[in-house]
């Protein structure tokens, strides 16, 4: 286990050691967040795996599948998101449902998003999308993910919905993404989530998914959310919030009071470390280990408590 801290209250070069984010590697990791405080239970085997998913509602989330992408970083992203698929149908537990965090495509072309339609169907789960960057790319500025993904969606595609005790809320910052930029959510979006939010108890687990993160990881590559603060001011007042994003392509996890934020792995390529390259474009390692950099995520929610398990596989788990 890598251990990396990021000052997020000051500029991200400074590198300050005062807010802690996890990476891992390996085949997995259990976090159980109480309260919004994340107790690691260690390095998980497959026996230990299948007890934790089998206890309560689970459900997935995979990320970034860039399907399309054929560059030396990963020449068949499709294929290891079809790898990905099938880790997920081994699964010992079906799980309720699966939320894909954004960049489903590379190009946003009708192609690929038929290829990731078909190779995700093979899930046999109902699947809730948010887009990414790549998914918006299209001449109709996201017509090609709307038409199939935005149909009783709000704005942008913006919506949530309530399954097995826990409120779900999907968000998208990709829109008028400019190069390099941190994401937005903006103000029609942060007034539906306020409506959305308002009359819940304060009670009830909220889990919040989107594209690129809730948190400035890094604001040089524009790993972040730039109205950020505001949704979160929204969420605070809840005792047990969840918040999933993919877009950096690496596992990384940030707790603010009864807040847990916490990043997927990429199933087509992984990215460098914040600062630790020219970029963040996609990072090419030897072909005999991109499968230890690539993955899913497996979420357990227990009866009678806030608690989640959150397990993250690589998919060269044995």
């Amino acid at each position: 286990m890598t251990h990396h801290r990021i000052d997020t209250e000051r500029p991200a070069t400074t590198r300050r050691e005062t807010l802690e984010c996890m990476i891992w590697a390996g085949t997995g990791v259990l976090w159980t967040v109480a309260s919004g405080v994340p107790v690691s239970l260690g390095l998980l085997g497959k026996a230990e795996a299948a007890e934790a998913v089998t206890k309560g509602f689970t459900f997935l989330q995979i990320s970034d599948s860039h399907v399309g992408f054929d560059k030396a970083a990963n020449p068949h992203a499709l294929d290891t998101l079809t790898e990905a698929i099938a880790q997920i149908g081994a699964l010992p537990a079906k799980p309720a449902f699966m939320i894909h965090t954004g960049d489903i495509t590379h190009l946003s072309t009708a192609a690929q998003f038929d290829d990731a339609a078909r190779v995700i169907g093979g899930a046999r789960l109902d699947v809730h999308y948010v887009p990414g960057e790549h998914d918006v790319i299209d001449e109709g500025n996201g017509q090609a993910y709307s038409q199939r993904y935005g149909k009783g969606k709000q704005g942008a595609g913006w919506y949530s919905f309530d399954e097995g005790g826990v409120h779900f809320i999907a968000l998208v910052n990709v829109v008028n993404l400019r190069a390099g930029g941190l994401g937005q959510l903006g103000p029609e979006q942060l007034k539906w989530l306020a409506d959305d939010l308002r009359g819940r108890s304060a009670s009830a687990p909220i889990v919040v998914f989107a594209h690129i993160p809730l948190w400035t990881v890094y604001a040089d590559w524009g790993w972040g959310t730039e109205d950020s603060a505001q949704a979160l001011a929204l969420l605070r007042p809840f005792g047990s919030v969840t918040v999933l994003n993919g877009h950096i392509h690496q596992i990384m996890q940030k707790v603010e009071g009864n807040v847990t934020f916490h990043t997927a792995r990429s199933t087509a390529f992984p990215q460098p470390v914040p600062g630790s390259a020219a970029s963040p474009g996609p990072l090419t390692v030897p072909a005999g280990e991109l499968r230890n950099f690539l993955g899913i995520t497996n979420v357990a929610i227990r009866p009678g408590a806030n608690d989640l398990a959150i397990i993250d596989s690589t998919l060269a788990r044995s």
